[in-house]
């Protein structure tokens, strides 16, 4: 039996993994690096972050009121952890949904910060279940010694998330083609699979509207239709 390095929560493999993926949606986004402040101030970090998650949030709640429960993580940092933590808090008052991690590899968080490590143990240790797709334990990401392993390891996480999914929800930056979100919804809208997506235009556009005001902003957010 193998267990998280980080929450020591038990892992299982795919093939004993009990999904639904018609009521599954598959969440991916870019890692907190990845966002860039509005209007290219370093001040405005911290409120761009802010409405990326507060779009996120708003996202997921319309995939519930349109009958999804089970959510797809790949407990990456960022978009993939903010999501997570959220879809937990909605557990609180909906029996009916189900968070599942999906792992890349034994490793994968080895180079994470102290506190994003504490969000990811939190996760692990609420989630329905997490499921290990690389179980080798020496397996580490940039040590593997051959052209594309590195790579795969992910791409495998990420197809095994859109495979047993219905839809797909991405924080997507259409300038980064080579991310792992790019290629997420790629392989997503390739398999016929439905998705959704918002990216850093559509935040910088929201606090273009609202200027730098938090409560506007989510009065905004708030009123958007449900595109699901």
């Amino acid at each position: 039996m193998l267990t998280s390095l980080d929450s020591g929560t038990v892992l299982i493999s795919p093939e004993n993994a009990e999904l639904r993926p018609q009521r599954t949606i598959c969440i991916t986004g870019h890692r907190e690096k990845a966002i860039l402040p509005y209007k290219d101030d370093p001040e405005n970090i911290h409120l761009t972050r802010a409405v990326v998650r507060l779009m996120l949030y708003r996202y997921i709640d319309m995939a519930i009121e349109k009958g999804y429960t089970d959510f797809f993580s790949g407990l990456a940092d960022g978009t993939d952890l903010w999501a997570a933590e959220y879809v937990l808090l909605k557990k609180q008052s909906n029996e009916d949904i189900r968070l599942i991690g999906a792992m890349p590899f034994l490793r994968h968080s080895r180079f994470f910060r102290k506190d994003v490590r504490s969000l990811l143990c939190d996760v692990e240790k609420n989630a329905d279940c997490i499921v290990l797709l690389n179980s080798a334990p020496s397996v580490v990401y940039g040590k593997n010694g051959r052209p594309g392993t590195d790579a795969d390891l992910y791409k495998v996480r990420n197809y095994y998330m859109a495979d047993n999914s219905a839809a797909v929800l991405a924080f997507f930056d259409e300038r980064n083609p080579r991310s792992g979100t790019a290629q997420t919804v790629n392989y997503a809208l390739k398999q016929g699979k439905k998705v959704r997506s918002f990216g850093l235009s559509d935040v910088y556009h929201l606090m273009d509207e609202a200027g730098v005001s938090f409560r506007d902003i989510g009065r905004i957010v708030k009123g958007l239709d449900n595109i699901f």
